[in-house]
């Protein structure tokens, strides 16, 4: 009995003693992966900053619409912001119509961006139009608009004939149409696509000049095109902000006497559907800007006057020589530019952009060809020029200059031939490939935060400082379509090669912190969704801000844990109107951004509506820097 009891003894010391060891390797092994994570570094601080900021994974937030709440306290003190007088609703700072009409006429520099001085800012929030409601969801918001959100109905008289808008009830109908489609969009892309290919994802950017209520840009969607729709905000005011409720992108903007904003070689196709452009005008300027963001191998879509004039001249009121001597005018610039004719079908034109400069022997030894002396991107507010812009120099005549690109959706991953090329300074391939993962990483984050982010409750989004585009390519959805923003203060211009990913964006400067939140503000949709990323401290700022513009909000940790010190803001901007006492939510914590908006602002990718569309990180806000905000 001894003997058995003392091997029993033994074994169930060397049992112990096996779990002790498996303990400890366990434990070493977890030790080592925390301290290589890099969290170890500072880890007392951090945690100490996450017990002072009350930061959790935000488990129980709501990102369904509604319309009123109970009241929520807020233990920051934070600066308290008036209503704007309901006159102000579609009130678009940069594009502000009585400010327009002081500047002079020559070339639309009346119709361009003109923002206020400082003494004229208004810091105020932009009340609700009243009746308000959240706007259909995709697909359906393509074809029907709430009359409320944007009552405006002279289009409904202007064009009725043309098919562009009809008022139905308490809803705007949108057939499709447009001047020079009235049969619908749907069919004038179909002839299109029977000369460029439209289909296989070889065109995938395309800007619409002078897009009316953008349904060229609408209908392309379905086919996997994605069109930068501008037109000024004139006499018909709403067209814009028609476009961007309908969840079409779409900016407010004009061919005038500053260049378009966007990089060169940024669009596989452009188009003019009765435009009004004077093509011809100040030797081919505009002409030269179409073909300067225009891609090697892109397509230029002329429709209506002056093509085929022979047969529309006494419907279009204008005489047979008027007519013949624009197109002649066209022809000739078009032949400058080497573009190549490839059809003329009825009254639309196409033309094709040469691949590259050999392919077009001799038009440097034109003398009536102006090259252009400065070629960059940097084209924020920077005169027009009637010059033409260099091709990028090629090995050979079969190379396609600055790159040839994939199809799309290929196109969204691919290395994009300014990161392969070493001509964006401080990327690489390694680290252009590695920002796509963290983004994936993000995305995935914010998804779990916010569970309708990808089921229709968001359309337009913005970030609104977007570097490589990577969190648009992330959350890249039929759903939803992004406004990438680069700051024009950033050391880097990235938009070429957000362009080159099959993406859409624009320039634009941000100002200081309490500009940024209130045009934010003013963008938004009631009941948006704002997601910030940056370091803890800014963050604590943002949200005193916001807390008196009557959003709800919260800070969340990081996806990677709370002993990081990035932390993640998520806001929501409740539904008031000027009339109605306000009364907020309880805090709802959201994380992404809704990117819808009404009047988008010339250069400004988001437009005064009530979504925000939005772009990314290092734009300055003081002394800090805002590194990532999505709206």
């Amino acid at each position: 009995m001894a003997i058995k009891g003392n091997s029993t003894d033994n074994k169930t010391r060397n049992s112990v003693s096996i779990i002790i060891v498996v303990g400890l390797c366990c434990f070493f092994y977890l030790l080592g992966a925390w301290q290589r994570s890099g969290f170890g570094k500072g880890d007392s601080i951090a945690v100490e900053i996450t017990k002072q900021t009350d930061c959790t994974s935000t488990p129980n937030l709501s990102f369904e619409t509604h319309h009123g709440g109970d009241s929520i306290s807020d233990e920051l003190k934070s600066p308290n912001f008036e209503p704007c007088d309901e006159s102000y609703i579609d009130y678009t700072p940069c594009q502000d119509q009585r400010r327009a009409m002081t500047f002079p006429r020559n070339n639309m520099i009346y119709r361009e961006r003109h923002c206020p001085p400082d003494k004229e800012k208004m810091y105020c929030l932009i009340p609700a139009p009243k009746g308000y409601v959240a706007p259909f969801p995709w697909p359906k918001s393509r074809d029907y608009v709430p009359y409320a959100n944007v009552p405006y109905k002279s289009l409904t008289v202007e064009k009725a004939v043309q098919n562009w808008v009809q008022y139905e009830g308490n809803v705007f109908r949108f057939p499709g149409g447009g001047t020079q489609f009235p049969q619908g969009a749907d069919k004038y892309i179909d002839q299109l696509a029977s000369v460029i290919p439209i289909a296989n994802g070889t065109v995938r950017t395309a800007l619409d000049t002078g897009c009316g209520v953008a349904s060229w840009g609408a209908y392309l969607l379905k086919r996997n095109v994605l069109a930068m729709s501008f037109a000024p905000r004139d006499s018909h005011e709403a067209q814009v902000q028609f476009a961007l409720e309908r969840g079409v992108p779409a900016v407010i903007g004009v061919l005038g006497s500053i260049k378009l904003p966007y990089p060169s070689r940024s669009f596989d196709m452009a188009h003019c559907s009765r435009c009004l452009i004077p093509w011809g005008a100040n030797d081919g300027m505009y002409m030269m800007e179409v073909d300067r963001v225009l891609r090697p191998g892109g397509y230029w879509v002329l429709s209506g006057p002056p093509i085929n004039w022979k047969t529309n001249y006494r419907a279009w009121q204008r005489t047979k020589e008027d007519l013949e001597q624009e197109q002649k005018g066209i022809e000739e610039i078009a032949e400058l530019l080497c573009w190549e004719k490839y059809t003329e079908i009825g009254e639309i034109a196409i033309w094709r952009k040469r691949i590259n400069a050999d392919s077009c022997p001799g038009r440097q030894d034109e003398p009536r060809v102006k090259m252009c002396e400065i070629v960059n991107d940097d084209v924020w507010y920077k005169k027009m020029e009637a010059c033409v812009s260099p091709f990028p120099e090629v090995n050979n005549a079969d190379e396609v200059a600055g790159g040839e690109l994939k199809p799309f959706p290929e196109r969204l991953y691919a290395v994009p031939p300014r990161i392969s090329s070493g001509s964006v300074t401080g990327y690489s391939v390694e680290s252009y490939q590695e920002e796509n993962k963290i983004w994936k990483k993000h995305v995935l984050f914010y998804k779990k935060i916010n569970k309708l982010l990808d089921t229709g409750r968001y359309r337009n989004i913005m970030d609104m400082n977007a570097g490589l585009g990577s969190f648009a390519a992330a959350i890249d959805s039929p759903n939803l379509w992004v406004m990438n923003v680069v700051p024009t203060i950033a050391d880097t211009s990235t938009l070429g090669v957000i362009y080159e990913r099959g993406l859409i964006g624009i320039y634009h400067d941000w100002c200081k912190m309490e500009d940024i939140l209130l045009e934010m503000d003013r963008i938004l949709r009631p009941e948006g969704a704002v997601i910030f990323r940056d370091e803890v401290d800014v963050l604590i700022k943002v949200k005193k801000m916001i807390g008196g513009m009557k959003w709800s909000s919260k800070l969340a940790d990081h996806e990677d844990g709370p002993l990081v010190p990035e932390k993640i803001l998520v806001a929501v901007k409740q539904y008031w109107m000027k009339q109605v006492s306000w009364k907020p939510q309880s805090a709802m914590i959201i994380d992404g951004f809704d990117g819808g908006e009404r009047e988008e602002d010339g250069g400004d990718t988001r437009t005064h509506s009530r979504d925000g569309d939005g772009d990314g990180s290092g734009h300055a806000v003081g002394k800090e820097a805002l590194k990532r905000v999505v709206v």
